[in-house]
């Protein structure tokens, strides 16, 4: 798979069918969408890629710093597995969001891609203001001589699978519900910060990553997977996602207590992956009452 992170789409790239969307997560719906595009694209001997976006539009435009459900470089490595031949990222900004809905077709879309057939999904809005959708789509198909397929939504007990759903589920700590819609369990990425050592020093040495900007997760304690591919890593552990009540802290932790590892983690990035939740965070009255809740939950997960 090819990635873009501009416009200057080699040839072999053009004349070809794309999906449009933010796809944060690449669920089972996602992941439907895609493989009905690549069947297309095989039909047409065509080649298929898919426009995303570097910031999710939302962010950009409500400010909000906890919403991701994947990193876009787990985006990138989930999209590879599914073998697009093309991954054009285009970085949403002001001077972006102020172009016209037209002006995305003909400049973007038909002028630097000159793409024949566009993926979307019923809901697709797009240009200046959110003012174009799929009507606005079908108006410039004989104009622009492309065709638009409008994609059904996949669903599961019957909830449309969406990557809202699947941050409600995550938020509420229904993680084992939330792996369902993804096809596989949800992770968060990063690298091994310095903390302040309190684990190791009650004798619970943890790898701390920040949340960065992914969705918050229910606070509390995990059951949790951690790799890297890298270093050979792979190994079960328990983590603590949340504010650590107990020693007053406001900025949101991952905090992981990795099984039979010894070696230093510092500044290595670790996908963690949560398994089953736990229990809530909560406060405790002295570090002993905490030690003993530790060994508790370690117990429980092992």
């Amino acid at each position: 798979m090819i990635v873009y992170k501009n416009l200057n789409i080699k040839p072999i790239h053009k004349n070809s069918i794309v999906a449009i969307g933010n796809f944060d997560g690449v669920h089972l719906g996602h992941q439907k969408v895609l493989l009905e595009a690549k069947k297309l694209a095989k039909k047409k001997k065509s080649k298929f890629g898919l426009i995303t976006f570097k910031l999710i539009p939302m962010v950009f435009f409500k400010k909000i710093k906890n919403h991701r459900v994947q990193s876009l470089k787990q985006k990138i490595q989930a999209l590879e597995k599914l073998h697009l031949d093309f991954l054009i990222i285009i970085k949403f900004n002001k001077i972006f969001s102020n172009i016209s809905a037209e002006n995305f077709v003909s400049k973007i879309l038909v002028k630097k891609i000159n793409v024949k057939n566009i993926f979307v999904s019923k809901n697709f809005r797009f240009g200046k203001n959110r003012l174009g959708d799929i009507k606005t789509l079908k108006k410039l198909e004989k104009k622009f001589k492309y065709k638009t397929f409008i994609t059904s939504p996949l669903s599961k007990n019957s909830k449309m699978i969406s990557s809202t759903l699947i941050r409600k589920k995550i938020s509420n700590g229904n993680i084992n519900d939330a792996a369902k819609l993804l096809g596989r369990h949800w992770s968060i990425e990063g690298e091994v910060v310095k903390g302040y050592q309190r684990g190791r020093k009650i004798g619970f040495p943890t790898c701390n990553i920040k949340l960065g900007s992914y969705v918050l997760p229910k606070f509390g304690v995990y059951k949790v997977l951690v790799e890297n591919n890298a270093l050979k890593l792979k190994k079960n552990g328990i983590a603590n996602i949340g504010i650590r009540p107990t020693f007053k802290r406001k900025e949101p932790l991952l905090e992981v207590n990795i099984f039979g590892i010894k070696k230093n983690l510092y500044k290595k990035t670790l996908k963690v992956n949560l398994l089953k939740f736990i229990r809530k965070e909560k406060k405790f009255k002295s570090l002993e009452d905490l030690k003993v809740q530790i060994k508790k939950d370690i117990q429980k997960v092992k």
